[in-house]
């Protein structure tokens, strides 16, 4: 819902060239509800009302505000697109986007009714013949009570699944847009931020609910705005959907949903979560007793084949515990699961213990049951989590989410999933003394270059790492081969291992020796909070610096993923020296450098400990 009342400019869709066309009608369907957010133009500098009578910049609109795009918000006629319409907007020095934020969704043929109502009104205010100075009044007052309702308007019971930017650049060049989503309450100061390429054509921008709501309390009044960075007047984009959404099967976001349309692939599945009545099983155990059930056809193998894949297992299912484990021993299936949540909780909580007993994200979980209810119930708590009904279960090796190449990490993940169960229990016995702990797991950590033989493994880390990726970067296996070819590139693949046994391969880095600079770090979930990468860091930054060339780089891309592991670059002490992009450029001395605590043992290789 855009400022119809000041803005009575309207085009047709045959500007757009059908690529455009299609890409913002592809995405209705999906869209199952939808805020109505009142979108208005206005600037970054600005200093109302003041501004009015010393900026050189301003010019009057019909409701005496400025105009800080060219022609206002013109509407564009797209019948099968989110919203109905597309806005063009040329923009002007220090224009950008603002609307009162709301997450109050509304099903979408009922936002389609709440946007047309507006644009009517809209259209009667335009045609209304009287002085300036009345209509410019009643503008200004219908635009206060659209951002009064927003401001005013309480949460649905759903929640959003994201917040959704559609946009077209017919530019030759990338635009980025920044988001910003501030809260309106003082106390809270930290608004989300994120930087969106506009690449020449089509862009999709989904940023999830979660990771704005774990910076900024949706449930709380809050402002939204998008800016063009550095464009020159006249810059021309068009909008979709610009609201909150939630979808009917949502993608999840990488830290880098925000990617061009092109290149957006499916969210990689770490886990299957499966219910077992009538889903893993035929019947219904309490009623028919474990004499009459079967395993449902095809079962074994796609379980067995998920495993050797690297896919986790786990149950969430309504039943009697110790029943439906014997169920699955009787098949010798139960090793294959880990977690089981077998009781008579919501299959919510189940789902979401599993999540935090893996240490995974609940977007990365696909859950499998046959009824329409427990999808439902699971979906309304955690929107993010991928659903499959039952009756499909024969599709699921076929599913893109769920290929991943074989290695030898991939084939061994439960077992690495099990021996940090039993590390787990011997922390316990530690207590408080975390760091006590870790000295007695006498953690090994190993370095070696990236090669031929462990290339596919760095490929599958980096395609599945969120929470420990510094630097958001996806590497296909074109590009990392390009990286094994470039001369100043040094690379890092880290293997860690202890008295439990073996992590695997759990890290990848590379080093531009010619600053120095790290230019990626990314770490498995696995060894979080073991301070690998505080022992990795110092090691490093030891190895690449001298008197005579003290300090050391790194690029930081923080997300609220990262966000704590993140941490560790301060603790080694970085400090940040300015941010490019979104992205911090860190520097660190070695004079700076914090003392290793030796909890850490690191092994190099020949190959690796040479510097180029």
């Amino acid at each position: 819902m855009y400022e119809a009342e000041v803005n009575s400019r309207i085009e047709t869709i045959s500007q757009l060239p059908p690529e455009a066309v299609r890409f913002f009608t592809d995405s209705k369907t999906a869209v199952r509800m939808r805020t109505v957010l009142p979108w208005g133009e206005h600037c970054t500098e600005c200093v109302w009302p003041t501004c009015y009578t010393t900026c050189d910049l301003y010019e009057a609109r019909p409701d005496g505000k400025c105009r800080r795009f060219v022609d206002g918000m013109v509407r564009v006629n797209c019948p099968g697109s989110v919203n109905g319409y597309v806005i063009k907007i040329r923009f002007k020095q220090w224009g950008k986007l603002w609307s009162e934020g709301s997450i109050r969704l509304h099903l979408r043929d009922q936002a389609d009714r709440i946007e047309q109502r507006d644009y009517n009104i809209g259209k009667v205010l335009q045609s209304l013949v009287m002085l300036s100075p009345a209509r410019s009044f009643l503008s200004a007052k219908r635009y206060s009570f659209k951002k009064r309702i927003a401001r005013r308007a309480k949460p649905a019971k759903k929640v959003p699944t994201a917040f959704l930017v559609e946009c077209f650049n017919p530019g030759a060049n990338c635009i980025n847009l920044s988001l910003t989503i501030r809260s309106n309450n003082p106390s809270r100061k930290i608004p989300f931020q994120e930087l969106l390429a506009a690449k020449p054509g089509p862009s999709r921008f989904r940023v999830s609910y979660d990771s704005i709501n774990a910076v900024v309390a949706l449930s709380e009044s809050f402002q939204i705005e998008l800016i063009p960075n550095d464009v020159p007047d006249g810059t021309t984009l068009y909008f979709g959907a610009m609201d909150f959404v939630h979808e009917r099967t949502p993608p999840s976001e990488k830290e880098s949903s925000r990617q061009n349309i092109s290149e957006l692939k499916p969210q990689k599945v770490k886990c299957v979560v499966w219910d077992l009545d009538n889903t893993l099983w035929e019947g219904i155990l309490i009623e028919d007793g474990p004499e009459k059930l079967r395993l449902k056809n095809g079962i074994r193998r796609i379980i067995e084949e998920l495993d050797r894949r690297g896919i986790l297992l786990s149950i969430a299912s309504k039943n009697n515990h110790h029943e439906a484990m014997q169920m699955l021993k009787s098949w010798n299936l139960e090793e294959y699961f880990l977690l089981p949540q077998i009781a008579w909780n919501p299959k919510s909580e189940g789902v979401a213990a599993i999540a935090t007993g893996l240490n995974i994200g609940v977007d990365a979980i696909l859950f499998i049951d046959d009824s329409e209810f427990e999808r439902e119930q699971v979906h309304a708590v955690l929107p993010t989590v991928q659903m499959l009904d039952a009756r499909d279960y024969q599709s699921l090796l076929d599913l893109p989410e769920l290929s991943a190449p074989l290695t030898e990490e991939s084939s061994n993940r439960r077992k690495m999933y099990r021996m940090e169960h039993e590390r787990q229990k011997t922390a316990e016995g530690f207590g408080q003394d975390y760091l006590a702990f870790l000295r007695y797991c006498a953690i090994r950590v190993a370095l070696r270059p990236m090669d031929q033989e462990n290339l596919e493994r760095v490929h599958e880390l980096t395609q599945r790492t969120n929470q420990m990726n510094f630097s958001g970067n996806r590497y296909d296996r074109k590009r990392l081969a390009e990286i094994l070819k470039a001369p100043h590139l040094e690379t890092y693949v880290i293997k860690c291992d202890d008295r439990f046994g073996s992590y695997g391969v759990v890290g990848f880095a590379i080093v531009d020796t010619r600053e120095p600079r790290l230019t990626d770090l990314m770490f498995s979930c696995r060894v979080q909070s073991k301070r690998v990468e505080h022992a990795f860091l110092s090691h490093i930054i030891r190895k690449y610096t001298s008197d005579l060339r003290p300090n050391f780089h790194a690029n930081y891309r923080k997300t609220p993923r990262n966000a704590p592991s993140g941490k560790a670059f301060e603790d080694i002490g970085f400090i940040e020296r300015e941010c490019v992009d979104g992205v911090s450029r860190l520097v660190v001395s070695r004079q700076k450098l914090a003392l290793e605590d030796g909890i850490i043992k690191i092994v190099e290789s020949e190959e690796t400990a040479r510097v180029k």
